[in-house]
């Protein structure tokens, strides 16, 4: 099945997801803040939890550069939550992304190697930077888990693009 990839410079698509410890999460529209969105592969995978443990001490960093942190997973909630009491997460946490969701936000989508692996099929890692009104200006989306956007680099580079009202690039 081919997925459409969401654009640089154009709107990320409008979902929500239930969201660990009550309540929901929504992407996509306005909102007063800046988003960084990231879609991780979920509880069997190493290194998701090496990449949120970064993203977790840089937290504060992200926030007070005006970004709200919004995550997910296609894990069931059990699962999700497994992960936040043994590493201690403190942003939010989506799970439940549904297969539809996935190819609307255009990242890829794996089968289990084994049920060992996990019993759903998983997205692959997407990461999203997101302006107030709603437009993409960095979408990263991988097909493997090794391959990700520094997160300190792309703090950075946020930073700048904010303070120097830069455009989305990549939009030829």
């Amino acid at each position: 099945m081919m997925n459409t990839k969401p654009q640089a410079g154009g709107a990320l698509p409008l979902m929500s997801f239930p969201k660990l410890g009550g309540g929901t999460l929504s992407i996509g529209g306005t909102t007063e803040r800046h988003t960084l969105f990231i879609v991780y592969r979920g509880k069997h995978c190493g290194r998701c939890k090496k990449y949120l443990a970064t993203l977790e001490s840089l937290k504060a960093d992200w926030e007070e550069a005006g970004f709200d942190l919004v995550v997910v997973s296609a894990d069931p909630r059990e699962k999700a939550k497994a992960d936040v009491d043994e590493f201690g997460w403190s942003f939010d946490i989506g799970y439940d992304l549904s297969e539809a969701q996935m190819q609307s936000l255009g990242v890829y989508i794996s089968d289990p190697l084994s049920p060992d692996e996990t019993d759903r099929r998983f997205a692959e890692p997407g990461v999203f930077c997101v302006r107030p009104d709603g437009i993409i200006q960095v979408v990263c989306i991988s097909n493997g888990p090794a391959a990700r956007p520094d997160l300190n680099e792309l703090l950075d580079g946020m930073k700048f693009n904010i303070a120097h009202n830069r455009p989305a690039r990549g939009t030829v």
